[in-house]
Parts: C-alpha cells; sequence; structure tokens
C-alpha cells in the first residue's frame, strides 16, 4: 500500500450547531481536530421504552455472523475521535436501503463532496442485514470512492477491512490496483485463492505477472478457443503475451467504457488511453508521475473539484514549470502562477490584474474552493480596488476562515450580505433578494426544523441515511426546488453539522452567482 495513504487526517464535525467545525478537506486531509457530534434535540430523542405489546405474532428476521467475525462493512480509516460520528451510523438502517442511496447521491457543492468522504471512510458498524460474510456495504463504499476518484483511500479501506477474502471485494480490490498501476498484490492473493475470481482475463493477466508465461499462454488458448473471452480482450491479451504480435498490427479499437485490465492492457501493449473521457477513478492513474504534465494538471483538476486531490497538490503541479503553449489549460496554468509569483514577491501592482485574470479561469473549471483555499488568506488585507476588491471578500467566504472574514465584513444588502450573516450562523436581517437566498435564510429561522420524514428517521437513529437523504434534498433544492434546500440545510442544523450547512449554503450562493465581478 502506498506510503501517501497511510498520511489520512481527519474531518471533523462540530460539537454543537452554533459553533463551527474544523476545515472539511478530503483525501491528502491537511486538516485534524476532532470534536464530537452534537446529541439529537431533546424533541427529537428516541423514546426511553416501548411498551411490551407486538403489533403481530410473526416471528421477526433475524441477522446472524459468527461473534469471533467482525463484518468487514465496519472496516472505516477514520476513527469516532476524527469524524465525531458515532458508530451507530449506519446499524439502524438497512443495508437494502441504503447501498442504492449511497450510490446515487449528488453532493454537488465541495462542503457536501467533503461531508460524502466522511461517511465512505468512517469507522461504523455495519447496516442491518449485511452479514460478515457478504460485506456488501462495503463493496458499495469502495464502489463510491472509486465513483469519487478517491483511489488511494478506497485501496487503504480494503486493506484496513483485513484484505479481499470475499470475490466481490477482490474485484474492487483488483480494479483498484489496476487504476494505481500496482496490481502485483491482488494478482499473487489469486494464484494462492484462485477461487476469488473466474474472471480468465484476470487469471491470464495475473499468471502472466507472476512469471507463469507459458500457464498464462495455455489458460489464454484454451479460453480462446472455446469463446470464454471476448474479441477485444482476447486481441488485447494476445499482444501482451506476444509483444511480436503488436508489430505492423492495426491498433485495437478502444472502447468507450474500459475495464481497469483493458486500461492497464492498452498501456502495456503501448496504446495508453487518455483518462479525461473515462470514469473519474482512471484520473489517478495520470497521478503516478509518468503521465505527461497536460495530463496530470487536467487529472488533478478532474480530483479536486471533488476534494480527492487538495489544492496544494494542485498547487504544486500547476506550478511544476512554465507553460510551453497558450489556450485552453495553459491559459488558467499562467494565471494561477502570475498570481501566485506576484504575492510571493510583494509585487501589490500586479496582484489585482492577475486575480482579474485567474478568477474567470477558475470559475469556468469548477475550482472556486480549492482557488479560495489557496489564496483566501494571502489576499487578505491588500490594498486593491475596483473588481478585484471585490472577489477578496468572495474567496474569504468560500476558504476555511469563512467565519472569521464574515465577522469583519459589513456589506451592502445582496449576495455578500446574505453570505456574511450566514456564515455568522444567523439569517440575514433583512430580506435576500433571490429565491435561492430566501429558501437558504429559512433554514437559520429560530423555528424551522427537519421536515418529519427525515426527523423520525433521526429518532430512529438511522443518522447516516439521514445525511444522504439531506444531500439528495440539497441537490434538489440547488436545481431550484427551493423548499428542499430549507429542508436540507434544517436537518443538517438540526443533526449539529452546522459547519458542512453554512458552507455548503455558502458555497451555493456564490458558486451560482450569475452576477459576480469577472
Amino acid at each position: 500500500m502506498r506510503t501517501e495513504t497511510l498520511l489520512l487526517t481527519g474531518l471533523c464535525l462540530l460539537a454543537s450547531p452554533l459553533a463551527a467545525q474544523d476545515p472539511l478537506s478530503a483525501i491528502d486531509w491537511l486538516h485534524s481536530a476532532p470534536r464530537g457530534l452534537t446529541a439529537i434535540p431533546q424533541h427529537m430523542a428516541p423514546p426511553r421504552s416501548e411498551p411490551p405489546v407486538a403489533a403481530t405474532g410473526t416471528v421477526p428476521a433475524v441477522d446472524s455472523a459468527p461473534l469471533d467475525a467482525p463484518s468487514q462493512d465496519a472496516a472505516g480509516l477514520l476513527p469516532m475521535s476524527v469524524t465525531g460520528l458515532p458508530r451507530s451510523l449506519w446499524s439502524r438502517s438497512d443495508g437494502p436501503v441504503l447501498i442504492p442511496l449511497l450510490g446515487a447521491v449528488d453532493p454537488v457543492v465541495p462542503a457536501l463532496a467533503a461531508q460524502l468522504l466522511t461517511l465512505l471512510l468512517a469507522e461504523a458498524d455495519a447496516p442491518r442485514g449485511s452479514g460478515g460474510a457478504g460485506a456488501s456495504f462495503l463493496a458499495a463504499r469502495l464502489d463510491r470512492l472509486m465513483q469519487e476518484g478517491a483511489v488511494d483511500a478506497a485501496l487503504a479501506l480494503v486493506d484496513q477491512a483485513g484484505g479481499a477474502g470475499d470475490p466481490q471485494i477482490f474485484a474492487r480490490w483488483r480494479d483498484l490496483a489496476l487504476i494505481a498501476g500496482e496490481p502485483d498484490a491482488p494478482c499473487a492473493a489469486l494464484r494462492r485463492n484462485p477461487h476469488l475470481s473466474d474472471d480468465l482475463p484476470t487469471r491470464i493477466f495475473c499468471e502472466a505477472r507472476g512469471g507463469s508465461w507459458d500457464h498464462a499462454v495455455t489458460i489464454f488458448g484454451s479460453a480462446r478457443a472455446l469463446g470464454q473471452i471476448d474479441a477485444r480482450e482476447a486481441d488485447l491479451l494476445a499482444r501482451f503475451l506476444d509483444p511480436d504480435l503488436i508489430e505492423g498490427a492495426e491498433p485495437v479499437p478502444p472502447p468507450a467504457r474500459p475495464t481497469p485490465l483493458e486500461f492497464r492492457l492498452f498501456e502495456t501493449i503501448g496504446e495508453a488511453l487518455p483518462t479525461q473521457p473515462l470514469q473519474r477513478a482512471f484520473a489517478a492513474a495520470d497521478l503516478g508521475g509518468t503521465s505527461g504534465w497536460r495530463a496530470q494538471i487536467l487529472a488533478a483538476e478532474r480530483l479536486a473539484r471533488r476534494g480527492t486531490v487538495s489544492e496544494n497538490r494542485l498547487l504544486g503541479i500547476y506550478t511544476d514549470r512554465a507553460p510551453a503553449a497558450s489556450g485552453g489549460v495553459w491559459d488558467r496554468v499562467a494565471a494561477v502562477q502570475a498570481l501566485d509569483r506576484a504575492l510571493a514577491q510583494n509585487r501589490t501592482e500586479e496582484v489585482a490584474p492577475a486575480l482579474l485574470a485567474v478568477w474567470p479561469q477558475m470559475r469556468s473549471a469548477g475550482l472556486l474552493v480549492p482557488f479560495a483555499q489557496l489564496f483566501a488568506d494571502r489576499l487578505d488585507g491588500l490594498p486593491l480596488e475596483g473588481r478585484a476588491a471585490d472577489l477578496v471578500p468572495r474567496a474569504r467566504l468560500l476558504a476555511d476562515g469563512y467565519e472569521t472574514a464574515a465577522a469583519g465584513m459589513d456589506p451592502a444588502p445582496g449576495l455578500l450580505h446574505d453570505a456574511a450573516a450566514i456564515a455568522r450562523g444567523r439569517a440575514p436581517d433583512s430580506p435576500p433578494q433571490t429565491a435561492q437566498r430566501l429558501a437558504i435564510a429559512a433554514a437559520w429561522a429560530e423555528d424551522s426544523l427537519p421536515p418529519e420524514p427525515l426527523a423520525t428517521q433521526l429518532r430512529e437513529g438511522r443518522l447516516g441515511e439521514v445525511i444522504l437523504r439531506a444531500m439528495a434534498l440539497f441537490a434538489s433544492g440547488a436545481e431550484g426546488n427551493h423548499a428542499d434546500l430549507t429542508d436540507a440545510l434544517a436537518t443538517f442544523r438540526a443533526m449539529g453539522l452546522e459547519d458542512t450547512a453554512r458552507r455548503a449554503a455558502i458555497q451555493l450562493m456564490i458558486l451560482s452567482d450569475e452576477g459576480a465581478p469577472l
């Protein structure tokens, strides 16, 4: 397992509804300070006892697992002391309900993407209907981590779960390791335990990787003769096993959605596939140091949008060398470098034009939040004027120190006035001017409560499920269903996720503001 996956530090939830959480970051976590999750409000607390009366005479279904075999589904990288989440995060929900919910939820702003990663990596007891051997919820978490591009974290989670003795976990381990370019460990496991996979291309690849070329060729010949391998995989494996076939041959047509094994086979035969059109997980393959600089930049940007690459790593890739071209990504790189250089060299007269050049570049790339994390503090206090000065408070409200920034602001009614009020943990003192901001402000009204279905689920202790459902409501609200936006934010606040609520609201307001100065 890579060393960098052992450097995980935590994402923290807040201690009370009106106390700010520690900053949320993601896979390259650079900040950590444990806080406890606030208790559910008294009016939402579960009853102390239930009447000893059964509704029916039906014998209830009972899940069972060996006492000495802890469920892999409970594995996690972030302990309770880091996340503030209880071990019962999932245990009072049903696995068959959680799995599709986990796969479908869309974290539409970076604050919710960070919260989702916290849920995926938290140590917590397995949900109901998830036995010790099935590990289906762990498989769902690994699938979602791969979907987010968090390949290293997913590999570390497999390791934390005690390896991949279950075929469905092995399948995820194999795919993750192939994307990461480290297939030797799962291949060795498969050679020791052939029952882990009945996928013949994987068996052939692993036999060859282990030095058993003759055995690999024998399996390949038999499988090809029996039609057990499709034409594309057969062509790729033939060239992999016999490089002489590559010379003078027509390139293999690339599939629209290659498997991780196909992706690596294309690379091995000298026909590497670009990762930009592929699923997000493949972007991680471009960060291994063997890809060109442009590919690394595009991959880092793609992952930074979901918080699976830190803003500091993104800046390091941006500033690795001078751009040798112009247009597209190169203009963005040049703009970031110009601002970074002006601030580093204390050339105040160059900061304003550099900021005005880079802001629309980062906004169009969906990277304003990472940009704000990098530069907000460095821009604070500089003698800027005009449009450049208008951008600094936006950057400061998008960054970690948003609450401190808001304390020093007294803007006129408008976007910054509303965002600063939410940053302080209260509704604006004058009515917001848009329907979206009115819906956000309503979540900070004194009588704001979660919708009754979610309140009921909270009383039942289904905390993780409610967080996912609140994320789904937020996504609906961001599309214009404003009542859902209010309900989502009110639910986050009722659970004690005040910082998540504030960050999500501020980010939605600023990132969706069409009138932002350019």
